[in-house]
């Protein structure tokens, strides 16, 4: 995990931070999901992909 220069793990931080947040209806709490999801979708586009990893070569 990433750790900064005073030892607070940055990923459990982050965490925290998206807990903390209330969402103030429902329409908000779906914002704030769609974000988390977006996110999460870029950050698998954004992976290297080796070929001999990939099944369909």
């Amino acid at each position: 995990m990433a750790r900064s220069k005073s030892g607070i793990d940055k990923n459990l931080t982050n965490v925290v931070e998206d807990l903390d947040r209330t969402p103030v209806n429902a329409h908000h709490a779906q914002q704030m999901q769609q974000k988390v999801n977006d996110r999460r979708h870029t950050n698998m586009e954004n992976r290297d992909h080796n070929k001999d990893m990939d099944p369909t070569h």
